[in-house]
């Protein structure tokens, strides 16, 4: 079990219909930003950093945005479903177009497949969230 599972289990106020996708959610965030900031890291090392600027830049945004999404769906206190709304909408695209360009470098560089599997599964656990998070106040 998994201790975004445990938190959100003994927090007072978090809703147990959406815990195995919030918990799901929380954890494919923060297993994103390590992996697309791990990615980076592999990218400066290699040979030809020239060719990897694109997926450089978009792993460390990627990476940022995973974590500030992890961090805001972890909170459940007081929560707003537009700021949440969009902001797993921007990780969602933020996701996407990571994963697309590290899988064209996935042939080449095995750490820009664990990256771009990682992306999806992100974009994948943020979509499912988005499609059972309450709808936007008005």
């Amino acid at each position: 079990m998994s201790f975004a599972v445990q938190m959100l289990r003994t927090h007072p106020r978090s809703a147990q219909g959406e815990l195995d996708a919030l918990a799901a959610c929380i954890d494919a965030c923060f297993d994103c930003a390590e992996t697309c900031t791990a990615c980076a890291d592999a990218c400066l090392g290699e040979a030809d950093v020239a060719a990897l600027v694109e997926c450089i830049r978009l792993d460390l945004d990627c990476a940022d945005v995973c974590d500030t999404t992890g961090r805001l769906i972890s909170r459940q206190t007081a929560r707003n479903a537009d700021v949440l709304r969009a902001q797993l909408e921007a990780c969602i695209a933020a996701c996407r177009a990571c994963a697309e360009v590290c899988a064209r470098h996935a042939g080449k560089h095995e750490h820009c497949r664990v990256c771009a599997e990682a992306c999806r599964r992100c974009e994948e656990a943020c979509k499912a969230l988005v499609q059972g998070a309450p709808a936007p106040s008005s």
